[in-house]
């Protein structure tokens, strides 16, 4: 528990908020920008400095990948305050018999659930720990809430590997590697870059998926395990309510707001474009944050049968999305200091130099990792990161898809030691922090050995 507090106190008192840190990250940049630069008068290098600076902000591309990302976290907790999603996390908490039966259970879910979309497993995980909380309180059997309470979140450990994962979804998009390569020059070029990556390379390729089931059965058992082996705690929780009541009486065009049958015509409406657009790419296992949003949009609307109720989950779900649509453009003004400076150079160069085929997936995981505790989202990581992470792949002849999934991975296991994620399940779960680090640090380094040997084997 000493080295927890010690974590714990580190965040507290010398790490500020992440928008203060991407701030400082970009006065951090713009410095290295100017020595990097020697051409012309002080005066001139500044301008060219705050030019790139100011491009990579407004770089449409990029802008349209962070509304892309909001979406994927606003949709997937839209889905969750569904009735039907009520539902099952209320069918799946009266197995909760124990700890480690408890603990399995939201652990496994959790995971299961992330992987399709992590907005929707943050949320969920949250809300079906609590649950089980408040079950075990009923029905007065002695639990370690906060072991339950870190299961929920063990999901964003394996988020970036998933369907909804940043890099390897947009990675998949045409256009996106030139796009995001642009700029960058280096011997790789002698090779044509690809138009796409597909996610059956990535996140739908065998090796991936093998590498996730063994993380959720090895992180299975060890909660088991920590469940039989952990004392119990006290805890006192009120019945979280998942959804506002409905209104008694409606008149007027207020009907439409509530119709039932108007909400699923439009929904299958949606499932109907959906399927004439994505039906090849879907017989292709190639999965876009497009083709995702728009999957997610039309379950939400169908599940939550009016839209009332829709509109009422979004405003709930929105203000999780302040991170994004405020810190993401400051990353892509980074990636346009760091590409216009000729920073990624010399960054690459001591990548490649300090690597060979087999070390830079290893390097990518820990640095990756690192990185993740700066720039806590996945979205904004991938900006900064990602054009380095190709350079030197392409340069040592490293697989791509192998690279970008080593940068997943060694983003979404720091995760469980960076606290900016776990807010909304602390917010719900009534828990505190110092309460689950020493029980998601331990799945830290499980998981993280897990991906190290995958990177390792395939």
């Amino acid at each position: 528990m000493g080295f927890t507090k010690i974590i714990e106190n580190f965040f507290r008192k010398f790490l500020p908020s992440p928008f203060t840190i991407a701030v400082l990250l970009t006065v951090l940049a713009l410095f290295l920008g100017f020595m990097f630069t020697s051409d012309g008068s002080v005066a001139h290098r500044i301008g060219t400095l705050l030019s790139y600076w100011e491009n990579g902000i407004w770089n449409n591309g990029l802008l349209v990948f962070a509304y892309q990302m909001m979406l994927i976290l606003v949709l997937g907790h839209v889905l969750v305050l569904s009735k039907p999603m009520e539902r099952v996390i209320l069918w799946i908490t009266q197995w909760g018999k124990n700890t480690s039966t408890a603990a399995v259970l939201v652990a496994t879910s959790t995971m299961m659930v992330s992987f399709f979309n992590w907005g929707l497993g943050l949320i969920f995980g949250a809300i079906l720990a609590r649950k089980m909380g408040e079950y075990a309180q009923a029905h007065q059997i002695p639990v370690n809430y906060p072991l339950i309470g870190a299961s929920g979140y063990v999901g964003l450990m394996v988020w970036h590997g998933g369907i909804s994962g940043s890099a390897p979804l947009k990675v998949a998009e045409a256009g996106h590697i030139q796009e995001l390569m642009k700029g960058v020059k280096g011997t790789y070029l002698n090779t044509p870059l690809p138009d796409f990556i597909a996610t059956s390379q990535t996140i739908l390729s065998s090796w991936n998926l093998g590498l996730f089931t063994l993380v959720l059965v090895t992180i299975g058992l060890l909660v088991y395990f920590l469940g039989k082996k952990t004392a119990f705690s006290s805890f006192y929780l009120k019945t979280y309510s998942f959804n506002a009541k409905e209104k008694n009486k409606v008149s007027g065009a207020e009907r439409l707001d509530y119709s039932k049958g108007l909400a699923i015509f439009f929904g299958l409406l949606l499932f109907a474009a959906f399927l004439v657009q994505y039906i090849v790419p879907l017989r292709q296992l190639n999965i876009t944050p497009n083709m995702l949003n728009f999957f997610m949009l039309a379950s939400a609307i169908v599940l939550h049968g009016n839209f009332k109720r829709f509109l009422e989950a979004v405003q709930a779900a929105i203000g999780d999305t302040a991170g994004i649509l405020i810190q993401f453009p400051l990353y892509f003004g980074i990636m346009g200091i760091i590409t216009g400076s000729g920073m990624i150079y010399a960054i690459s160069d001591f990548s490649v130099s300090i690597s060979n085929t087999t070390t830079l997936p290893i390097f990518t995981f820990f640095s990756a990792g690192l990185v993740n505790i700066f720039v806590p989202s996945g979205g904004g990581q991938w900006a900064i990161q990602g054009p380095l992470v190709l350079k030197s792949a392409l340069e040592l002849g490293v697989p791509l898809p192998k690279a970008i999934m080593a940068l997943a991975y060694g983003d979404q296991i720091t995760n469980m030691l960076q606290p900016f994620w776990a807010l909304p399940l602390l917010g719900i779960t009534k828990l505190k922090a110092k309460e689950i680090l020493p029980y998601t640090l331990i799945f830290m380094v499980v998981g993280g050995l897990i991906f190290l040997l995958g990177l390792l084997i395939f």
